[in-house]
């Protein structure tokens, strides 16, 4: 149950239409209960279940949840297994979920390179959830910014090369079409957890405007109201996006 009093705080016409998060501190949550590092990212599991809920309670858009970074796959071969496990279970838990309550799954990152089990859970949630309309959940995984943007580069220069782009036409708005976000829109609120103050390689061009939010909160311990005090220091914020003040005021009106 969320917190009436922080319900009321909320201004539900200025809501972030877009909010990514970067999941960290599932592995000093277990450790600090002499647990094993894949029993943090499990509880972790509890927290994406009710960011999902919250937001689409909200009725927050896009929900992007870094999952699975480029740097992650180079953990010990334990971990990473035990995280494309709980991967698979998830997706085949929240099958029903998501289209009962008209969730669209969708990735980016290099998904290709995740085991066969997880890459087959992954087509069968996204062709199932398709259609739906209400709110897109966005998994990043074996995601990397950097890597993102060099693909996308090469991406135009190919088409300059076959005639497809010419080099006038390129600009922020035709690269951004060859990002992975090409569909979505860009992040208002990025939330990290655990005390960390980075951004750790996600989304890099795709924040140019995002406010950012930091906790001292792990992960498995982030629930529903954490994201609810998230959005009303966001709604505090007064974002001008380079602009003047009475700039920014005259575009609001």
């Amino acid at each position: 149950m969320l917190d009436e009093k922080l319900l009321k705080k909320i201004d539900m016409q200025r809501l972030p239409v877009h909010v990514a998060i970067i999941m960290d501190g599932n592995g000093r949550w277990a450790k600090k209960r002499h647990l094993p590092r894949i029993e943090g990212h499990r509880a972790g599991v509890k927290s994406v279940d009710d960011m999902v809920t919250t937001a689409r309670k909200l009725g927050v858009k896009a929900l992007t949840l870094y999952a699975l970074s480029t740097e992650n796959l180079s953990r010990p071969k334990d971990e990473v297994r035990g995280l494309m496990k709980l991967l698979q279970e998830y997706l085949i838990k929240e099958l029903l979920r998501l289209c009962r309550e008209n969730i669209r799954l969708e990735t980016i990152g290099e998904v290709e390179q995740l085991t066969p089990v997880v890459r087959e859970a992954l087509k069968k949630v996204k062709e199932e959830t398709a259609g739906n309309s209400a709110m897109v959940l966005i998994l990043a995984l074996n995601y990397g910014a950097r890597a993102e943007i060099v693909e996308a580069v090469t991406k135009m220069v190919r088409q300059v090369q076959n005639g497809g782009l010419r080099e006038e036409d390129i600009d922020e708005s035709s690269f951004s079409r060859f990002l992975h976000t090409s569909n979505l829109p860009e992040p208002d609120l990025l939330i990290r957890t655990s005390g960390e103050k980075r951004v750790s390689n996600f989304l890099l061009w795709q924040m140019a405007y995002t406010e950012l939010y930091f906790t001292d909160t792990l992960w498995p311990d982030f629930r529903g109201d954490d994201l609810l005090r998230a959005i009303i220091e966001f709604q505090g914020r007064d974002r001008r996006f380079g602009l003047t003040e009475e700039q920014a005021f005259s575009l609001k009106r």
